[in-house]
């Protein structure tokens, strides 16, 4: 079997589908994308592309460690994130050819069904309790919101104030037992994170997330000292070398690799045993799309440390298409009891539906993230 060709879709909302052709009609998918940056993400997936036609899709190991080291400049978010894609539908392929899952030919599944959370509020959340609520009635057992809006590197007693309020009538809402995430997004300074993270103590939630950006890890140590919330980050780190450090300093609970940036399956798996030698839980990044989500699947299903998966149904990015508008197959991701099923079908165990997926792209989009700024007019962290 040799690779003929490679094509790649923007389509809405602000996601980006690859599809790997085969001399044998066996076709792979793969969801490569940089949120906001769909555009440079395709041109990269393009040019790996050049040395993968004509090669046997089935070496995938070796093709990511030519893809990765081949090209003497290495890593980041463009680079890892078509790099991603492209190994999720090397496995998709193998797997379609094979007959099996991709979780059976990484050794085998640990589990049927893994947690699941659902988002609330938006950038600039409101109604939060009546949100919570709402996915509470909706059958899940954990959620995640944003924590603050933007923070000054010292900020008032008020911004801090809002932000605690708005986690305590979530937990008031919900309950003691529904897990709560609170991510900050990295839009807080190392000042006033150590301030919050101590003052969300008593609502014992799940995780508190990017507490600081993941480029001040040292920052961690502080913020660890002054709270017992598990700390959750690595949405923005791309390989095994980002992770080596943050592993090693000892801060971080909960590590999030999302399976679209960092490097796709054969890389997230060597991350997520990596975490498991020093104790540290499994939560993949996943507000994207089907195909990205099927690749976190197979993951959580084969990683003892997985615990939760982060998945983007009814997520507020999701204006004009949602996660299960470009599937055939649906049931592929069975909710209930607030888990979702592992997927059994062959590959990533998905059924894209092309001809969406076409007529989509002739729309595409340009999504880019707000540009927040503060009251003195200096940019603030979205």
């Amino acid at each position: 079997m040799k690779i003929t060709k490679l094509t790649t879709y923007i389509v809405p909302p602000r996601w980006l589908f690859l599809k790997i052709e085969t001399d044998e009609g066996v076709i792979g998918w793969g969801e490569p994308v940089v949120e906001g940056r769909a555009l440079t993400t395709e041109a990269a997936v393009h040019e790996l592309g050049d040395y993968l036609i004509g090669k046997d899709p089935f070496l995938i190991e070796d093709h990511w460690t030519v893809l990765y080291r081949g090209g003497f400049y290495r890593g980041g978010a463009i680079h890892m994130s078509a790099l991603a894609g492209i190994d999720q539908a090397l496995w998709d392929i193998k797997g379609k050819a094979l007959g099996q899952p991709v979780h059976s030919l990484l050794g085998g599944q640990v589990r049927d069904k893994i947690k699941v959370y659902s988002w609330i509020g938006g950038d600039r959340p409101s109604d939060l309790a009546k949100n919570a609520r709402q996915v509470v009635a909706d059958g899940f057992q954990a959620l995640k919101m944003n924590g603050c809006e933007e923070l000054q590197f010292l900020d008032s007693n008020a911004k801090l104030d809002k932000a605690v309020e708005a986690i305590a009538t979530v937990r008031e809402a919900v309950g003691p037992d529904i897990g709560i995430g609170v991510d900050f997004h990295g839009r807080v300074h190392k000042p006033m994170a150590k301030v919050l993270a101590k003052e969300l103590d008593p609502y014992k939630l799940m995780f508190i997330e990017e507490p600081v950006l993941s480029e001040n890890r040292e920052a961690l140590r502080e913020i660890a000292h002054h709270t017992t919330t598990p700390i959750a980050l690595g949405e923005r780190l791309y390989s095994r070398w980002d992770y080596k450090a943050i592993l090693a300093d000892g801060y971080v609970d909960v590590i999030q690799p999302d399976l679209s940036h960092a490097g796709g399956i054969t890389e997230c798996r060597k991350i997520a045993a990596m975490a498991e030698a020093y104790d540290v839980g499994l939560a993949p990044h996943c507000p994207l799309g089907p195909i990205a989500l099927a690749a976190c699947l197979q993951i959580d299903a084969v990683s003892y440390n997985a615990f939760i998966q982060e998945q983007s149904l009814g997520i507020h990015y999701n204006q004009s298409n949602d996660l299960l508008d470009y599937i055939t197959n649906p049931e592929a991701f069975t909710y209930s009891g607030g888990f979702v099923a592992i997927p059994q079908g062959p590959g990533l165990g998905i059924a894209v539906n092309e001809a969406y997926v076409i007529e989509r792209a002739k729309e595409g989009h340009r999504w880019r993230n707000p540009i927040w700024r503060h009251e003195d007019g200096s940019f603030a962290e979205w």
